[in-house]
C-alpha cells in the first residue's frame, strides 16, 4: 500500500488514501475537494464498475461524537431524498482502522457528477444569462422543496454546493449541516453554521432556522448569478454576516439593468430580512421563479441552454401556469415580447401613481395581458361573506386581500371535516365601486387546492347566496397558489365574490393573500 501526501486538495497534510481500496470495493482515485470535516474523492466502484464520489470523514475528528453524529446525519438526511436535482447517495458505512485511526472512519458514497460547481461557472463566465440564472435557481428550488417536504433544511445553500453536470443540469449536494425541523441539539445551541456570503439574517444571529433560511440563501445565489458577485463584502466573515442582518441587498437592476422589474420583485421578496415579508415557502419560490422565467423568455423572444430544458418541464405539467405566450410559435414569441414589456411598464406606472384613496396590486402580480390594466381598489374594499350564519369569517382580516402585501392574508374559520357538511360555502368579496367589467381575477392563496366559484353583483351586496342579485361568473377547481380566472367582462359589476365550497384536501381552512381584478384598458 502506497501513501502520498495531499498538498492541493487537502491542506491538512494528512496521508492520502489515493490508490487504495475502501471497504474492499471502492478504489480511491483522486481528491475532488476538502472541507473542515471531510474530504471528497473520485473513486471507482469495482463491483458495479462505475465512477462514484466518496466523502470520508477526517480521521482526527472521527472520535468527536458531535461531528460524527453530524456526518451520520447527513447520510440519513440525503438517503431520504430522491430527486433529479439532488446528488444521490448510493451507500454509507464505516471503515475500521482507516489510515491507522483508532476510531472507525465513516464514509458516504454518492453518484459521481461530471462537471463543475456553480461557483466555478460564475467565476469562469461572470454574470450568467438571465434565463440561465433563473433556470438554475428553479432547479435548486425544486431540490430544496423536495428536502423541505421531508422536513429537512439544507442550511448551507451556496453555489459551491451546486454541481452543474455535463448536460447543464443543476444538482444540490453537501447536506453536511442539514437537520430535520423536529430535531434538537447539535446545531440549536446558537452557533452560526453556513457560509456567511449567503447566510440568512436569522442564521447569522444564531437563531432557529427553517425553510425560509434556505430561500434567503438561494436568493443570494440568484443575485450572484445575475450580477457576477455576492452582495456584501467585509474585512471578515462576521462583518459580512452582520451586513446580511442590517443591510438590504444592493438593487439588482442597478447592477444588471436588463433584469425585469418582475424578477427584481421576486428576488427582493426572497431576501427580505423580515420572515413575515420573505417568500413563505419553496413551492411559492418555484412558482415565482417560473413566472419570472416565462416573462424573461418572452422579452428576449427565445431561450437557450438549461432555460430551454426548464421551460419544457413547465409545458409538460398538468397544471402548468406558463403564460399562453410561451406555448405559441417562436415567431409569435418575438412579436409578443414587446407587448409584455409595455404591459409591465404600464403596471409599474400604475403602482407608482398610488393615491390615498386606493392601493396598487402587489409588485409580483403577473403583468396584465395586452389591452388589460389592474383595477384600483380602495383600502377598505373587501369584506368577508358568511350568509349562512355564525360570527363571520374573520372580518377584521378582509382588508388584507387588497393591501398589496402577499405575506398578509384573510382566512376562513377552521372547519373540521368537509366544509359542505357544515355549510354550503363561505367567501370574501371586493368592492370595485362604482363598478367595472372585470376580465380576469388573480387570487393568491397560501393554501392551494380549494374549489368554489366567482360571483358578481351589479349594485347592492346581496345578503344571501344563491339569490337573483348574484351572477355566477366562473368556477374555480383545485386552485393554485396563483390562480388567474377568466371572467366574462361583459357587464359592469360592483361586487366580486370569491365563494369557497371545498377546502384544500387535508386542511381545515383556506387562506387568501391577494385578490386583484383586471379590466380592459380604456382608450
Amino acid at each position: 500500500m502506497t501513501w502520498t501526501t495531499i498538498s492541493a486538495g487537502d491542506n491538512r497534510g494528512v496521508s492520502s488514501p489515493v490508490g487504495t481500496l475502501l471497504d474492499a470495493r471502492y478504489r480511491i482515485d483522486a481528491v475532488v475537494g476538502a472541507g473542515g470535516m471531510s474530504t471528497v474523492y473520485r473513486a471507482f466502484d469495482t463491483v458495479l464498475e462505475r465512477p462514484v464520489a466518496i466523502k470520508l470523514m477526517h480521521r482526527d475528528i472521527a472520535g468527536d461524537s458531535d461531528q460524527l453524529e453530524r456526518f451520520r446525519r447527513e447520510a440519513r438526511a440525503v438517503a431520504q431524498l430522491n430527486h433529479p436535482h439532488i446528488v444521490q447517495i448510493i451507500n454509507a458505512g464505516e471503515e475500521e482502522s482507516w489510515q491507522g485511526s483508532i476510531f472507525p472512519t465513516p464514509y458516504i458514497v454518492f453518484e459521481y457528477v461530471e462537471g463543475e460547481t456553480l461557483k466555478a461557472r460564475i467565476r469562469r463566465l461572470g454574470r450568467l444569462a438571465v434565463p440561465e440564472a433563473l433556470a438554475y435557481a428553479i432547479e435548486i428550488a425544486r431540490a430544496l422543496h423536495a428536502a423541505h417536504e421531508r422536513h429537512i433544511v439544507h442550511r448551507d445553500v451556496k453555489p459551491q454546493n451546486v454541481l452543474i453536470d455535463v448536460e447543464g443540469s443543476a444538482k444540490v449536494t453537501d447536506f453536511g449541516i442539514a437537520r430535520t425541523l423536529d430535531e434538537d441539539g447539535l446545531t440549536s445551541d446558537g452557533r452560526v453554521l453556513g457560509t456567511t456570503d449567503y447566510v440568512s439574517p436569522e442564521q447569522a444571529l444564531g437563531r432557529d432556522v427553517g425553510p425560509q433560511s434556505d430561500i434567503y440563501s438561494l436568493g443570494v445565489v440568484l443575485f450572484e448569478m445575475l450580477t457576477g458577485d455576492v452582495p456584501f463584502h467585509g474585512e471578515n466573515q462576521v462583518t459580512v454576516a452582520m451586513k446580511h442582518v442590517r443591510e438590504d441587498l444592493p438593487d439588482v437592476q442597478v447592477r444588471r439593468p436588463e433584469v425585469s422589474a418582475a424578477l427584481a420583485a421576486v428576488l427582493e421578496r426572497m431576501t427580505a430580512k423580515d420572515l413575515a415579508r420573505r417568500t413563505p415557502d419553496s413551492a411559492t419560490v418555484i412558482a415565482d421563479l417560473e413566472d419570472a422565467l416565462a416573462i424573461e423568455t418572452a422579452r428576449s423572444g427565445s431561450a437557450t441552454g438549461e432555460a430551454t430544458t426548464v421551460i419544457r418541464s413547465l409545458r409538460g405539467r398538468q397544471r402548468s401556469r406558463v403564460p399562453l405566450r410561451l406555448r405559441r410559435s417562436a415567431a409569435l414569441l418575438a412579436a409578443g415580447a414587446l407587448l409584455v414589456v409595455v404591459a409591465t411598464v404600464v403596471l409599474l406606472f400604475l403602482a407608482a401613481g398610488q393615491t390615498e384613496r386606493g392601493t396598487s396590486p402587489p409588485r409580483d402580480t403577473r403583468p396584465p395581458a395586452p389591452g388589460e390594466t389592474p383595477v384600483r381598489l380602495s383600502q377598505g374594499a373587501a369584506g368577508d361573506y358568511d350568509p349562512l350564519g355564525g360570527d363571520g369569517e374573520h372580518p377584521e382580516q378582509a382588508k388584507l386581500v387588497v393591501d398589496g402585501d402577499r405575506a398578509t392574508f384573510w382566512s376562513t374559520e377552521t372547519y373540521s371535516g368537509p366544509l359542505q357538511a357544515q355549510k354550503a360555502g363561505v367567501g370574501i368579496y371586493v368592492d370595485a365601486a362604482p363598478g367595472v367589467a372585470a376580465t380576469h381575477m388573480e387570487i393568491r392563496s397560501h393554501t392551494p387546492g380549494w374549489s368554489g366559484a366567482i360571483y358578481g353583483a351589479r349594485r347592492n351586496l346581496p345578503s344571501e347566496l344563491p339569490s337573483d342579485g348574484w351572477t355566477k361568473l366562473a368556477d374555480v377547481t383545485d386552485a393554485g397558489r396563483r390562480e388567474r380566472v377568466a371572467l366574462p367582462g361583459r357587464e359592469s359589476m360592483r361586487y366580486y365574490l370569491v365563494w369557497i365550497t371545498e377546502l384544500p384536501e387535508g386542511s381545515e381552512r383556506a387562506e387568501l393573500s391577494e385578490i386583484v381584478l383586471f379590466a380592459r384598458r380604456s382608450g
